[in-house]
């Protein structure tokens, strides 16, 4: 799926303070399979298919279960 932004052009202030949160997640102790949900999750609410893609693969090569993953929409009404 091809980028439609690039993020590094546009706002490249943003990305930075983006991965500067990213950076800090990866080591504060959260598992890794919560985070590749919390990233789907916030892509999801971005609307951002590129991100959803990127991040959906992701949690499956970390070992999430499509299942799961297709619940993450509607996680208030998951078990």
């Amino acid at each position: 799926m091809p980028q439609r932004l690039d993020a590094g052009k546009t706002a490249p202030g943003a990305q930075r303070a983006l991965f500067g949160v990213a950076g800090y997640l990866r080591h504060c102790g959260l598992e890794e399979t919560l985070l590749h949900i919390v990233d789907l999750r916030a892509s999801q609410m971005n609307g951002c298919a590129f991100c959803v893609d990127m991040h959906w693969k992701d949690a499956r090569s970390a070992g999430v279960s499509e299942q799961k993953l297709s619940l993450v929409p509607v996680w208030r009404e998951a078990p």
